[in-house]
């Protein structure tokens, strides 16, 4: 752990992955490191809701913490929330408890509305909106198991990742 002094009577605490400005007159420390915002594609969810050993499940467990923020719009929500209500019977989870679920993810989401469409630009018309979500929220990741369907991300910077490859990426296990 180190402290160095900027000058303008605060410093900068590094610890681990994080970095927090302090402000030593008053010994209030702020946490200035964003956490990085990403998208989680509806088949990552659709995992996490069917088992929960893989690593879409780890990850969506660890949805509000601070190793990461996820992004969503109006069409992913409502995406989310059509197929994991017609699930129920595989999932074992009621239309109330998807609410509950979605409700936390959307507590917890950076929220972004979308206000420029990039269509069309993958091969899967059905994805452009998760594109478009990753680009509006300046999200670097996609995370899905279709990394095929995400083909041409690339252009703008995004890469699409499985969630065991994002968990290791984050230093969590996948």
């Amino acid at each position: 752990m180190g402290f160095r002094n900027t000058g303008f009577c605060t410093g900068v605490l590094l610890h681990h992955r994080t970095a927090h400005v302090v402000a030593p007159l008053f010994g209030i420390v702020y946490n200035t490191v964003m956490a990085q915002r990403i998208v989680v594609d509806t088949n990552v969810l659709v995992s996490a809701l069917r088992s929960s050993r893989g690593a879409s499940h780890r990850l969506l467990m660890m949805v509000g913490r601070a190793d990461f923020e996820i992004a969503l719009s109006v069409p992913l929500v409502v995406e989310y929330e059509d197929v994991a209500k017609r699930m129920e019977p595989e999932t074992g989870l009621s239309a109330s408890d998807v609410d509950d679920i979605i409700d936390y993810l959307c507590s917890v989401a950076h929220l972004q509305e979308i206000h420029f469409l990039w269509r069309p630009v993958l091969k899967d018309a059905r994805d452009d909106h998760v594109l478009e979500l990753a680009v509006g929220a300046g999200c670097a990741v996609i995370v899905t198991h279709n990394v095929r369907d995400f083909a041409g991300s690339e252009r703008f910077g995004i890469r699409a990742v499985r969630p065991g490859e994002y968990l290791r990426s984050i230093g969590g296990s996948p």
